[in-house]
């Protein structure tokens, strides 16, 4: 019977044991996953800043060019709106209320699309 429970005493300290080191090697991986992350993520800082400085100069520049844009079209639009304004003296009144109505709404659809891209 002694033998028997000196076995028994054996398996249960090495079950123990084995149970320790399962812990213990589950602890130490979770510790290393852990610290490849936090390597990963300092070698993907670099990238991304550098992505988000290149992202920020293109949008820059993007603006720069739309106001530009936006200021060419307001000139070519002043020069024909004062080219039709002499012609549209003359037309009888509910052409001329047609055409006042086309540039008011002309002048929101402008306005629309500035705040949209100024926006994005």
């Amino acid at each position: 019977m002694t033998e028997f429970k000196g076995v028994t005493e054996d398996l249960v300290g090495t079950a123990r044991d084995a149970a320790y080191v399962a812990v213990g090697l589950g602890v130490l991986a979770v510790q290393r996953a852990q610290v490849r992350r936090n390597e990963l993520m300092r070698a993907l800082q670099g990238p991304r800043t550098e992505f988000d400085q290149r992202l920020g100069e293109v949008r820059e520049q993007i603006g720069r060019k739309f106001k530009y844009i936006d200021g060419r079209f307001e000139q070519v639009l002043e020069t024909l709106e004062a080219q039709i304004t002499p012609i549209e003296d003359r037309l009888p009144e509910p052409a001329r209320d047609f055409v006042k109505q086309a540039r008011t709404q002309a002048r929101d659809v402008r306005q629309q699309i500035r705040h949209f891209l100024a926006a994005a």
